[in-house]
């Protein structure tokens, strides 16, 4: 019998729901402190993940989750960046 793949798990920080890794944009702080969004996944620092929808963005802002998540507030380059990344 073949053996099923575990597929990755992780939780939105804007609407709370756990779906594939794939799927999520990561945002890192990385030890530099610094706040980044990765691309590939794999960047070392804390990370949050978020889906790419623009009301999960809105969410996780209003509640400060995003902030609260990598535990430094996030620069308005980020955000911006984040915003164009959702509307691709």
């Amino acid at each position: 019998m073949p053996k099923t793949k575990k597929i990755p798990q992780r939780m939105c920080v804007g609407c709370q729901e756990m779906k594939p890794k794939k799927l999520l944009i990561r945002v890192v702080r990385t030890p530099e402190e610094t706040i980044v969004i990765d691309s590939t996944g794999k960047r070392s620092g804390r990370g949050a993940y978020i889906c790419p929808d623009p009301e999960c963005l809105n969410k996780a802002l209003k509640g400060k989750r995003l902030e609260k998540a990598l535990q430094r507030a996030v620069t308005q380059e980020v955000l911006d960046a984040l915003k164009q990344r959702l509307v691709r």
